[in-house]
């Protein structure tokens, strides 16, 4: 299966365009204040609490602006495309103020948990275009709400940890529970349900929450109790706090003592899986990576936006069938690819349908 080229024409027409530009935290990441004096679209992006290098959700975003400002030779700040960093939820208002003020004509709110925020914004600034990621905001004309169905690619992801798990017990950390995170539980779940009856055997799937998207502490700490208590992958769907479940999973596996596996999340993962065995080898542990195309939605959006055709009001869903969410390679072996590349095409033709929240 590809890996993903974040995400192919079949996303890249179904979506809309936006500009970034603006302030990190709550100081302008450039020298520029005020107003933009240019007529260039500009482009703001607001992070979630995990921040703009997260390496997952936030990042894949901010990557997706910067492509969009490169290819249209705009400078990072006022003029051009930026963001604001969020250090808590309290943020979030005062980040999207500062957006709206500095003249940015297209904002974007990264992760459900802006919702309310840039619910609130776009009614109070009817005349800019602002894009909720990962929830949806019905009836507001100038906004944009895109989700994707990350139970798809997630019950990919349980396929192949089935396929691949040697000691039958598998993990799944969870950021904070809500909707968002129920579609990667809930598809992980069945696909290491299915893999496991097309195997013939049972696989036990340990499942806990974090409470927390920015706590690699938290993610490292759950990480080791699952490890000690025989799985031997782990899915992690945590933002910032599964770069905890990596530190982990680095210290096991250059100890020698046993090989463990990371699933990441949102974005190719490969690069943090890289590490030294004992006798000085390069191995890497990322086993494989769900992937959600949220910089070819912001970088497209944005696109949109510049050509003054932002599908405000709509709400846009990527799935499989769109490319808009997909697994990479990764080290799988031969039987697990060709294990989820089946799955995959029964998904898309509609004879697999993977469920939305957790069996309870």
């Amino acid at each position: 299966m590809k890996k993903a080229k974040v995400f192919a024409t079949a996303v890249l027409t179904a979506v809309v365009a936006l500009t970034l530009a603006g302030c990190a935290g709550k100081k302008s990441g450039t020298g520029n204040s005020g107003k933009s004096e240019t007529t260039k679209h500009t482009v703001a992006l607001i992070t979630d609490t995990g921040g703009v290098d997260d390496r997952s959700f936030n990042q894949s975003a901010w990557e997706g602006l910067q492509a969009w400002g490169k290819s249209h030779d705009l400078s990072r700040g006022n003029s051009g495309y930026q963001y604001f960093q969020s250090s808590n939820e309290s943020d979030y208002i005062p980040n999207i103020n500062q957006a709206t003020q500095a003249g940015f004509k297209t904002i974007f709110g990264i992760g459900y948990k802006l919702q309310p925020a840039i619910k609130q914004s776009a009614k109070d600034s009817p005349k800019t275009n602002f894009v909720i990621i990962d929830d949806s905001i019905e009836g507001v004309k100038n906004v944009v709400s895109a989700t994707f169905k990350d139970n798809e690619s997630s019950y990919l992801a349980g396929v192949a940890a089935a396929y691949t798990t040697k000691t039958n017990k598998v993990g799944f950390i969870g950021g904070v529970k809500g909707d968002v995170i129920d579609r990667f539980d809930a598809g992980f779940a069945a696909g290491v349900k299915e893999g496991a009856k097309k195997l013939g055997k049972s696989i036990t799937v340990i499942n806990q929450y974090a409470g927390d998207f920015n706590a690699p502490d938290k993610g490292k700490s759950i990480a080791q109790g699952m490890y000690s208590q025989g799985a031997d992958i782990i899915f992690h769907a945590s933002g910032a706090t599964g770069n905890g479940v990596f530190q982990e999973a680095k210290a096991i596996n250059q100890d020698g003592s046993k090989k463990v596996w990371v699933i990441g999340v949102d974005r190719d993962q490969s690069a943090e899986g890289k590490y030294k065995t004992k006798d000085g080898k390069s191995a890497n542990f990322t086993l494989t990576s769900t992937l959600k195309g949220v910089g070819a939605v912001t970088e497209d959006l944005s696109n949109q936006a510049m050509k003054g055709k932002f599908p405000g009001g709509k709400h846009l869903t990527y799935g499989l069938k769109q490319d808009g969410v997909g697994l990479t390679d990764g080290q799988l072996s031969t039987k697990a690819k060709d294990a989820v590349k089946e799955a995959k095409q029964q998904i898309i033709d509609g004879k697999i349908t993977v469920p939305e929240h957790p069996a309870k």
